[in-house]
């Protein structure tokens, strides 16, 4: 190959300038070859190398963020309500307060979620058609164990935690905590799409079940269970696959229309027969006066107050405080009563008034 040689000071030069040091006044200009011309450039004023100021950022082959950030935001807004509702249901299951609260909502490979569980552990293999392919399960055993001693009658005092596999018999209690985050994981999956929800498998070591490649993304749903002093993770694993086809239904922009639905007559008619028979009450404003403090303090039985309203004024009708209708005063059937006359389209504009 031809081409110039270059000189020791000219090597020692190059070398400084990698390195970042000091540029010697005799900087070298190499010219290569033309057809594979090759340019040194270093940063003005401090001689350093102009890569060394470029900001690095790395990026993980092994773990590419699939899932959008508004399919992420929508996830999270969706089980924030539901560890609302879990905690409600578990509370009334384990006759005590349990707070269940969403703590993180992430992209993982499958193999790390795997091998950040620990063994053994309760691991719920699931069904949800229509999505494809299998959801994960997992409740600690921390917070399993209290649990589960709080429904064979158990007390306020923590027990101690075993390392063990479940029994048969624990594993018939483990299905009523299992189905009940089912069912209000299926409540609160019902305005994105309809789901059918059930355990095909459980398993107590995790590595025994692979729904998934290694390599494949999964989105991991992780709350927090507080049962008196215990606390306690119960993961959700979504993987990729499974809701890739419904991902645009996810988006954040769209979540209020999937949570408004048109009423039905079915759900007209339930709501009217729920809040028919309930009781509201209704105040009917005969006047009102003012007086001096003074003059309140000398009243006594028998003296009279006189009200700043008409005789003929139609009297103001309210119902749990707001103003519904006006109407006069009268007897019927020896009972005092009043009459609608008028109704009030716009409350507002008497609360102004008042």
């Amino acid at each position: 190959m031809a081409g110039e040689v270059l000189s020791q000071e000219e090597v020692e030069n190059l070398l400084n300038i990698m390195a970042g040091g000091e540029k010697t006044d005799a900087a070298p200009k190499v010219a290569a070859p033309a057809h594979n011309k090759t340019t040194f450039s270093t940063a003005s004023g401090g001689g350093s190398s102009s890569w060394g100021h470029e900001k690095v950022t790395k990026y993980d082959f092994k773990r590419p963020e699939r899932v959008g950030k508004e399919q992420m935001k929508a996830l999270q807004s969706l089980h924030e309500g539901f560890g609302r509702k879990f905690a409600a249901g578990l509370s009334a299951m384990l006759r005590t307060i349990v707070e269940v609260k969403l703590t993180s909502v992430d992209q993982l490979t499958y193999s790390e979620f795997i091998f950040s569980l620990d063994n053994p552990t309760c691991f719920n293999l699931l069904r949800a058609e229509p999505l494809e392919g299998n959801l994960i399960l997992d409740v600690n055993q921390s917070i399993l164990y209290p649990m589960i001693d709080r429904m064979l009658g158990g007390g306020r005092e923590p027990s101690s935690i075993t390392r063990r596999p479940l029994t048969e018999i624990e594993l018939r209690l483990v299905s009523r905590i299992t189905n009940l985050f089912l069912d209000e994981l299926k409540h609160a999956w019902e305005n994105v799409l309809e789901l059918d929800l059930r355990v095909v498998q459980v398993e107590s070591n995790p590595q025994l079940i692979q729904i998934v490649p290694p390599n494949e993304v999964v989105v991991v749903v992780c709350f927090e269970v507080a049962l008196i002093e215990v606390r306690g993770i119960i993961n959700l694993c979504i993987p990729y696959n499974a809701i890739e086809r419904i991902s645009g239904k996810l988006a954040s922009n769209s979540w209020v229309t999937y949570g408004r639905r048109n009423s039905t007559p079915t759900s007209i008619e339930k709501i009217s027969k729920t809040i028919r028979n309930m009781k509201v009450g209704m105040k009917v404003k005969l006047g009102h006066a003012r007086i001096k403090m003074n003059e309140l303090m000398q009243l006594r039985v028998g003296d009279m107050i006189f009200t700043e309203k008409n005789i003929g004024d139609p009297l103001l009708v309210s119902v749990e405080g707001v103003p519904k209708y006006w109407a006069k005063p009268g007897k019927y059937k020896g009972h005092t009563a009043i009459e609608i006359i008028d109704v009030i389209t716009d409350p507002t504009d008497i609360i102004a008034q008042e």
